[in-house]
């Protein structure tokens, strides 16, 4: 069996189904723009892709901007190809009732484990840097066909954000593929 065979699953595991909708109501594909807020502004093309994995025990994610697709534009200055390209495993505990979320973008060296629970209609991922700064990442504006995701960092315990990224994702039609 190929390693697609054995990480995917065709839905939730039996007896999960419910539980694991927080992050399961966005399994398929999306497609947006991202727009980075730092010292250089960069606004460029992206794609996410949702599945089950792990016997449908787990959600993850892959994460590319700019865009695969042909193409598509980007805005100046161009990232290059291929700049974020990672994967999020997203894991619920029934035990606390949260997520447990690893995020890895090879490309950045990125690494980071973070917790993730539903705050309102939002749902809310958090972990704190090697230098105390609180991180979230948000997803915020969630509907059926598109949600707004957020990453903002606070160096005062939540007082004050500073918004450094944003995704804004649309469910990718039926029949266009990447």
């Amino acid at each position: 069996m190929s390693l697609a065979e054995v990480l995917l699953a065709p839905g939730p595991a039996a007896g999960l189904g419910d539980e694991l909708m927080l992050y399961g109501q966005f399994i398929g594909e999306w497609d947006g723009r991202l727009l980075y807020h730092g010292d250089t502004e960069i606004e460029t093309t992206a794609e996410v892709h949702f599945g089950w994995v792990l016997e449908g025990r787990a959600v993850q994610d892959v994460w590319i901007a700019p865009s695969r697709a042909p193409g598509a534009p980007v805005g100046q200055p161009v990232p290059p190809r291929g700049a974020l390209y990672g994967t999020t495993l997203r894991v619920y505990d029934r035990a606390t009732q949260e997520w447990g979320i690893t995020w890895i973008n090879p490309v950045s060296g990125a690494f980071n484990r973070m917790i993730g629970r539903p705050v309102g209609k939002d749902i809310v991922q958090e972990y704190r840097e090697a230098d105390g700064r609180l991180v979230q990442w948000c997803f915020l504006e969630i509907k059926a066909d598109s949600f707004h995701w957020v990453w903002r960092e606070s160096a005062d315990e939540g007082v004050h954000w500073t918004v450094r990224g944003e995704f804004h994702l649309q469910r990718r039609s039926r029949g266009r593929e990447v």
